[in-house]
């Protein structure tokens, strides 16, 4: 497995995975969990309230003493409460989304942060960089949750992305294996960003009945809905098929909105609503079919992508 690259380096962790910060999903335990396995977990800030913010964070610095972040979304309805009390808890790395990487960057390293950013376009990866971010996620539309309006999957933004900037790279969105790995470093990245995968493991918060469905899903079984809210890829379910049939009569975004209510992602990604929840996930999930524990889930991955590069060194070595 690649160690000491410049992802490792930037994140002081052993191997250059990151366990995404999935509202609902990345608590303090999973977080905990995937840094003590080597990687770098992320505590999800969208579902929580500051304090309960404050809460995983200590928890979680109670449960390892490696590196861990926390993923906030720029639109997060109190983001001066949940980035003070980031400062003060000496967070020592935070992964921003959903907004402008300008507003918050600057402050953020000034009190010794590392900041990385998602993008869903090699236009905002340019601006992670003048924002002085120290490392982009490129996130493919492949991914579950929210995605960008560009609909570019993983394997044609990463390229992109590593042309326009020389950040650290980390790749996202349809990643589950070590094959996934190493298609994603071929293409140039330097780590990656792993949501689904860590979703579905045995420290995830997510409720069990939502795990349960997610490991029956096919291809084809999620689908990017809400483009005129927030485009989001989440399981087919009665409530999609009322979105979906809203859209197709041409429903305006205030009548989106009402249909969506409030609360719809905690009902069935939390409390396990599979019909009248929404249902995030990304499409990968109908290669997975297990809930492991996360330290398995990192062995797992890292044997896949030895074996992965073993198997290709085989083949040129036989071609030559």
């Amino acid at each position: 497995m690649i160690q000491d690259n410049r992802i490792c380096q930037l994140f002081n962790i052993r191997y250059p995975i990151i366990a995404g910060g999935m509202v609902w999903c990345s608590g303090w335990r999973l977080a905990s969990a995937v840094s003590e396995a080597g990687g770098l977990g992320l505590i999800g800030a969208g579902s929580m309230h500051p304090e309960t913010l404050r809460e995983h964070i200590n928890k979680c610095k109670n449960a390892t003493t490696n590196t861990f972040g926390v993923n906030i979304p720029l639109l997060y309805p109190e983001m001066e409460t949940a980035i003070r009390i980031i400062i003060e808890e000496k967070v020592p790395v935070v992964f921003t989304s959903a907004g402008n990487p300008k507003t918050w960057t600057p402050l953020l390293k000034n009190h010794g942060i590392t900041v990385a950013h998602v993008v869903s376009s090699s236009k905002f990866a340019i601006k992670c960089e003048e924002a002085g971010a120290d490392a982009v996620v490129a996130e493919g539309f492949e991914a579950g949750g929210h995605n960008g309006r560009e609909e570019t999957t993983t394997m044609c933004l990463v390229p992109a992305v590593r042309n326009v900037t020389s950040l650290p790279l980390i790749a996202a969105g349809g990643i589950a294996s070590g094959a996934g790995i190493a298609a994603a470093m071929a293409l140039g990245a330097e780590g990656v960003q792993i949501g689904t995968r860590f979703a579905l493991s045995e420290e995830s918060s997510a409720h069990d009945n939502f795990k349960s469905l997610c490991l029956t899903l096919n291809e084809g079984d999620t689908r990017l809905v809400l483009k005129q809210l927030a485009p989001t890829r989440v399981v087919k379910s009665r409530l999609l098929d009322r979105i979906l049939a809203a859209e197709a009569t041409g429903a305006p975004a205030d009548e989106l909105k009402q249909l969506l209510g409030k609360g719809r992602a905690k009902k069935g990604m939390f409390e396990g609503d599979l019909e009248e929840g929404e249902l995030e996930i990304g499409q990968i999930a109908s290669t997975i079919r297990q809930i492991l524990p996360a330290a398995d889930i990192m062995q797992q991955l890292i044997k896949e992508y030895d074996a992965t590069l073993s198997r290709l060194c085989d083949s040129n070595r036989r071609k030559v």
